[in-house]
């Protein structure tokens, strides 16, 4: 395997698939080995010939993972610039909170703790969406601390959804039946899930929402690059066939077609303009049937798990982060991601099973057909007899959640 020598390093701090992914990415554009900072001993990383990877215990505690970043950065960063990238909202939160002190080593290519925030939060999200006049689920929003008494009715029906409005805090919380996004019929339901919730260490916002009609296809993401001026430079926007389903990871893409949407774009592009941001943003979105309109749920303020999906179709990810961040390119013009791809990390069987729109599933099994799809963790160049019973097994995994799981 060929690699070249440049005067900057990627560093990914992760060891699953999102790592993998930017590792493959960097590697494809620049034949750089990257290095990979993880609590993995296993998985897609570890078992990598395209990053050197150092395994370090107690990552998710900040008192470690901030010395291990500048033992890193002390070893490596003498004669290279690095540039750091979290493969989960904590590891970002982190970075961008000890940008200061880690800053002596790495590019941290991320916005500031202010704008932070201001928008990781999805109360405050939603309310920058109402005032640019951006579409969104109809919203309730109950205070964990101050008990907010819950109306009789809503101004939407049952079933509705559930779900934190500060991610980071809810990572810590412990209660029976917790899950990333809950649905419930009935209040009952819903008081059940609060009391438990009330014993638990999290006390800030709970978002009681609108469910929007439809399965897995009626979701779409967006991901946009934003210069140094808060320009948007980039944008993917993504149709997806099929979320994962088990309760920790329910949610999170994992087979999604490039699609072309300028009035989505657009929407975005007035919202990060708006707030000055930098760098990527991913946006979660949903079709609603009963107007015509996407529906923006939240904003994630890294490049997702699925962000593959961007360099699989043509437009390398990484490439915008190198051009501005290492070399100081200046950008023009608005660059879309417009070429038909299908994005997976789950195997063709479970696609053809479980997709439900019939005209979608005959779009995915055709590119399957014309060699238009790509798999992240399905890399000719850095495949062994390892990897591939990796992959068996993972994808055998995937059929055996998605027959338990999905309903």
């Amino acid at each position: 395997m060929e690699f070249k020598e440049y005067d900057f390093l990627p560093v990914i701090l992760g060891g699953d698939i999102t790592a993998y992914s930017l590792i493959r990415s960097f590697y494809e554009e620049y034949k750089i080995k990257s290095l990979a900072v993880n609590m993995s001993q296993g998985g897609p990383v570890v078992m990598s010939n395209l990053c050197e990877s150092l395994y370090y215990e107690g990552l998710e505690n900040v008192d470690v993972l901030i010395p291990t970043l500048l033992e890193v950065g002390e070893k490596y960063g003498k004669n290279k610039k690095l540039m750091v990238l979290g493969c989960g909202d904590w590891y970002v939160r982190i970075l961008i909170e000890n940008r200061e002190v880690l800053s002596k080593y790495y590019i941290i290519p991320y916005i500031s703790e202010d704008l932070m925030n201001r928008i990781v939060l999805k109360d405050k999200f939603y309310e920058l969406m109402e005032e640019l006049d951006i579409p969104y689920p109809k919203t309730f929003v109950y205070d964990c601390k101050e008990k907010t008494p819950i109306p009789d009715k809503f101004d939407f029906d049952y079933p509705i959804i559930a779900k934190t409005a500060n991610s980071a805090l809810y990572h810590y919380a412990k209660f029976p039946g917790k899950k990333k996004v809950f649905c419930f019929d009935n209040r009952e339901q819903l008081d059940t899930m609060l009391g438990n919730l009330a014993k638990s260490s999290y006390d800030y916002k709970f978002l009681i929402q609108d469910r929007i009609p439809g399965d897995d296809t009626g979701m779409r993401v967006l991901t946009c690059y934003c210069d140094k001026n808060s320009d948007v430079r980039f944008a993917a926007f993504g149709h997806t066939l099929l979320e994962e389903h088990t309760p920790s990871a329910l949610g999170n893409p994992c087979a999604i077609i490039n699609e072309v949407n300028m009035d989505v774009v657009d929407q975005a592009q007035r919202f990060l303009k708006h707030v000055g941001y930098v760098g990527y943003a991913n946006f979660d979105l949903k079709y609603d049937p009963r107007d015509g309109k996407y529906k923006f749920f939240e904003i994630n303020i890294r490049l997702g798990r699925s962000n593959y999906y961007i360099t699989g179709s043509g437009f390398n990810a990484v490439r915008y982060l190198v051009d501005e961040y290492i070399y100081g390119k200046e950008f023009k013009g608005l660059t879309v991601a417009d070429k038909e791809h299908l994005f997976t990390f789950v195997p063709k069987y479970v696609i053809k099973k479980f997709v439900a729109d019939k005209e979608l599933r005959a779009r995915a099994l055709r590119l399957f057909k014309e060699g238009k799809w790509s798999n992240p963790i399905i890399f000719k160049p850095d495949m062994n007899l390892k990897r591939y019973a990796y992959v068996a097994a993972y994808e055998f995994n995937q059929i055996k959640k998605f027959n338990k799981y999905y309903k």
